[in-house]
């Protein structure tokens, strides 16, 4: 019991720092706290942190043709991401910003931003080969079998998701003192930025054909 503690505590760590570094789903989590409040910042958080624990729970317990099959049509799996995303940066440009989040945002549309935060973190399927490369690295791959690898996959799954609520926290507590003017601004270069990353996807997938 012990020892699946250590795991779970180490795999936080490592499920945290994977998740710090600002990418296309940072730039979307914060858009979309400044735009939704809290919740629609957390909701995207969770759908990342969900895909997160997907691909660790792969390497974890060695599911090697799931991974392998994923691999194998990246350059597909890229791509659908990338147009996601340029549809995405779309829709954050022509957003109207709102003060009244409570009206602007339901339990319907929260399970869409979490829904399209998973799917969208989903279309990196080399992913898994991180977190493979990483856990065998760390000298935990010999240590993954079923409840280690349980631990580990919820050790990656906690870190990242105490990452993506202190994010969308931190954005909340200073939305409420921007105006809706500069929220206007803010969605503009959010989503030209992931649009870039969009393109980006794109070309990149197309080049792997």
């Amino acid at each position: 019991m012990g020892s699946y503690a250590v795991l779970f505590a180490r795999t936080l760590v490592l499920g945290l720092l994977v998740a710090v570094p600002v990418g296309p789903m940072g730039i979307l989590c914060i858009q979309r706290t400044m735009a939704h409040g809290w919740r629609g910042g957390a909701a995207t958080g969770i759908g990342i942190a969900s895909a997160d624990a997907i691909y660790a729970g792969f390497a974890a317990f060695g599911l090697t043709t799931v991974s392998h099959w994923m691999v194998a049509y990246q350059a597909y799996i890229r791509s659908v991401g990338g147009l996601a995303l340029l549809w995405l940066g779309w829709r954050a440009i022509v957003a109207r910003p709102t003060r009244d989040v409570a009206r602007a945002i339901d339990s319907g549309r929260l399970k869409s931003l979490y829904a399209s935060a998973m799917g969208l973190t989903l279309t990196n399927p080399m992913t898994v080969i991180f977190f493979a490369a990483i856990f065998a690295s760390a000298g935990l791959a010999a240590q993954a079998r079923t409840g280690g690898a349980l631990a580990v996959t919820l050790g990656v799954a906690c870190g990242s998701l105490s990452w993506w609520l202190a994010l969308a926290t931190g954005v909340s507590a200073v939305r409420h003192a921007v105006s809706e003017r500069m929220i206007s601004v803010l969605n503009r270069i959010s989503g030209g930025l992931i649009i870039a990353f969009g393109v980006f996807a794109v070309v990149s997938g197309v080049l792997r054909f």
